[in-house]
């Protein structure tokens, strides 16, 4: 696969006719980045999904609205306040985001699409972000190596890094690049989370074909991933193309879809690993395969129920080999298995065969299980579909963040 394209950490300006940075303009106490915009040179076609929450953000309303045009421009996004569960000033607040930006930038207001996160049930301070917003539109001409990263660090919540990537791909002998950056640390779960990313391209791809490939994407990535169980209010992973790399236009079914849908869902699980390394608390990295299983429904039924019991999650900070826990996991899936037939693995080394405990070396148990990175191997052996899912450990540190994370 990555013989197919080059693989940088250029973000979401990489692409040709984007711009982006970020600033602190006063949303959070601390002073860090907090406003950030993406703007495309261009019109772009544009296709978002977002939280299966019943409980949605002001800013994902609004959004979700904006992106039925399917031609977006810019997206404006803070970090420090999620703009949730603030009624009808909150909505009108976000509005005010989108016409702020579309005056500053001289663009329609119906073609930004507004992203928030942070603490719930609070306000937006409106005068620092109508402030900021003008301050940040003057730095989009004085593009450097560092802006894109300043958009990426002004999305951060409880993230302790920024997360950024970009592919570059050749396209029937054209340059084409897809640029990425992401947020999220907890509140993560399938059907994304408290998590945000933004992914911009430069390449020419019909509207259709790219709202499919970016679902695709995001159910192989964002879906598959979880380091608490929890959704949140403010969900939104979108995509911009603004077709400036000048390829012949991809269409469904052509090898250019294929192509590009291989980059693109690349890009979408290396940043959602990023998220789970990044985990609250998070001491392991775990990924948890199950496979030869009679539906790629029933693997990923599986593999969440695994990766989100908090009793397997604290075995694996413990550093203790309790695969009962990881039994009793799978049996409270929905799914169609026979447990006499389960074998289970750490890593190369086999702890559970046909259902029941396999002798297995501690010493070497113990040694990946002290590993940062732990690979779960499930073998159903009643099937032949399979599915892949990324989650963390459960530490000490996950409690003493959330205890007090509005406070």
């Amino acid at each position: 696969m990555l013989d197919k394209f080059v693989i940088s950490n250029k973000g979401i300006t990489a692409p040709k006719g984007f711009k982006a940075n970020g600033i602190a303009c006063g949303i959070k106490e601390s002073g860090k980045k907090d406003l950030a915009i993406i703007f495309s040179e261009k019109p772009a076609s544009a296709a978002a999904v977002f939280t299966t929450s019943k409980v949605q953000a002001a800013p994902v309303l609004v959004s979700k609205e904006y992106i039925e045009d399917g031609i977006i421009q810019a997206i404006i996004i803070n970090s420090g306040n999620a703009n949730a569960c603030t009624g009808a000033k909150g909505l009108k607040n976000s509005i005010l985001m989108t016409e702020t930006t579309a005056d500053e930038l001289k663009i329609n207001p119906r073609s930004v699409l507004i992203a928030s996160t942070g603490i719930i049930g609070v306000q937006l301070p409106m005068d620092k972000i109508k402030q900021g917003v003008k301050d940040i539109v003057k730095t989009l001409s004085e593009q450097d190596q560092n802006s894109s990263k300043n958009a990426a660090e002004a999305i951060m919540t409880t993230d302790t890094f920024s997360k950024e990537l970009s592919v570059e791909l050749n396209l029937d002998g054209v340059l084409v690049s897809i640029g990425g950056m992401a947020k999220g640390s907890g509140m993560i779960a399938p059907n994304m989370a408290t998590m945000l990313c933004f992914i911009t391209t430069d390449v020419n791809i019909e509207k259709t074909v790219l709202e499919n490939s970016l679902k695709k994407a995001v159910d192989l990535s964002f879906n598959m991933i979880t380091v608490d169980g929890e959704i949140s209010t403010n969900d939104m992973t979108a995509i911009l193309a603004n077709g400036l790399a000048g390829n012949k236009e991809i269409t469904a079914n052509s090898k250019e879809e294929l192509l590009f849908q291989e980059a693109l869902n690349f890009l979408c699980v290396e940043l959602a690993k990023t998220i789970v390394k990044d985990g609250e608390g998070a001491t392991k990295f775990i990924e948890i395969s199950v496979e030869n299983a009679k539906s790629f429904t029933d693997a990923k039924n599986i593999a969440l129920s695994v990766a989100n019991s908090n009793l397997v999650k604290t075995a694996f900070f413990g550093e203790d080999a309790n695969w009962g826990r990881i039994m009793a996991a799978i049996g409270k899936a929905e799914a169609d298995i026979n447990s006499d037939l389960v074998d289970i693995y750490f890593e190369d080394q086999q702890i559970v065969k046909d259902g029941t405990g396999f002798l297995f070396d501690e010493e070497k148990i113990n040694q990946i299980l002290k590993s940062k990175e732990i690979k779960v191997k499930i073998d159903l052996k009643n099937g032949r579909d399979k599915a892949k899912v990324w989650t963390s450990d459960l530490s000490y540190d996950y409690v003493k963040i959330n205890a007090d994370y509005r406070t």
